[in-house]
């Protein structure tokens, strides 16, 4: 465990509807749209002509956001599923590594994974929340994966930057802090976070040191490596003791760890 301690994060309410990934595409909605148009056709009798399915359609959109939204529920429960089975059949993939930012007791019966970028926006919106969550289950254990995917193939891109340069501020422990005020960064270059880094006291030297040794450079290939071997498709994603969830809301979060405490007792 060490020595740093996540202060409490600024005051922000409770996210209503965070979902993974980008949203559903047009794939899943003619998915939906022909779906639907099946589901409805039987009321129409043998008679029933496209027309009358279509200017249902057209008069019922409800049903169709309804039905897209269960397809993304879907295909996420899905995908946690397989993350879990993945882990499950290779537990070195989730194995402790130094190397990470890991808070919380090295023995905690609950163990929180996260893979983030810094850029992502699901990540930046629920990183206030995460360190609110952290602060209220001192038990757990939360180990943070920086994944910078959003510029994967390109290790000069702004979130590569970025999670080296979080990297380095760990080695000087000041990890939670620069982790704070880089979510909270919306334009995220090299030259702003340095000044987020020497903001709060990393040692600019060092750091630059730390970002561009090949030590950093392996550390980050290891984290892709896993997450690919996970079948991880989007950022944030939550694992709790080997087990994905499907959601990125916070209450979501906070419940996988009451039943990830409750099955471990």
């Amino acid at each position: 465990m060490t020595d740093e301690t996540p202060a409490p994060p600024p005051a922000t309410s409770a996210l209503s509807r965070l979902t993974k990934g980008p949203g559903i595409g047009l794939a899943a909605l003619a998915v939906s749209v022909a779906a639907l148009a099946l589901a409805v056709a039987p009321y129409f009798g043998a008679g029933g002509s496209d027309a009358q399915i279509r200017n249902y359609l057209l008069n019922h959109p409800e049903m169709l956001q309804e039905m897209s939204q269960a397809l993304q529920i879907k295909q996420n429960t899905e995908l946690s599923d397989s993350i879990t089975r993945r882990a499950a059949l290779s537990p070195a993939l989730l194995a402790a590594d130094a190397r990470d930012a890991a808070f919380g007791p090295v023995d905690a019966k609950v163990t929180v994974v996260e893979f983030f970028d810094f850029r992502c926006p699901g990540c930046k919106a629920t990183a206030p929340e995460i360190l609110r969550i952290m602060q209220a289950n001192p038990d757990v254990r939360f180990v943070f994966k920086d994944w910078p995917i959003l510029d994967r193939g390109d290790p000069s891109g702004p979130s590569h930057y970025a999670a080296r340069a979080a990297q380095a501020a760990h080695d000087q422990g000041k990890y939670l802090p620069v982790f704070r005020a880089l979510m909270a960064e919306g334009d995220l270059n090299e030259e702003s976070i340095n000044a987020i880094l020497a903001a709060n006291g990393v040692t600019l030297d060092a750091a630059r040191a730390a970002i561009a040794s090949p030590e950093m450079t392996r550390h980050l290939v290891d984290t892709d490596t896993a997450a690919m071997a996970l079948g991880l498709q989007a950022t944030p994603t939550f694992i709790i003791n080997g087990r994905a969830i499907a959601s990125i809301q916070p209450d979501a979060l906070e419940a996988a760890i009451r039943e990830a405490r409750a099955r471990a007792r």
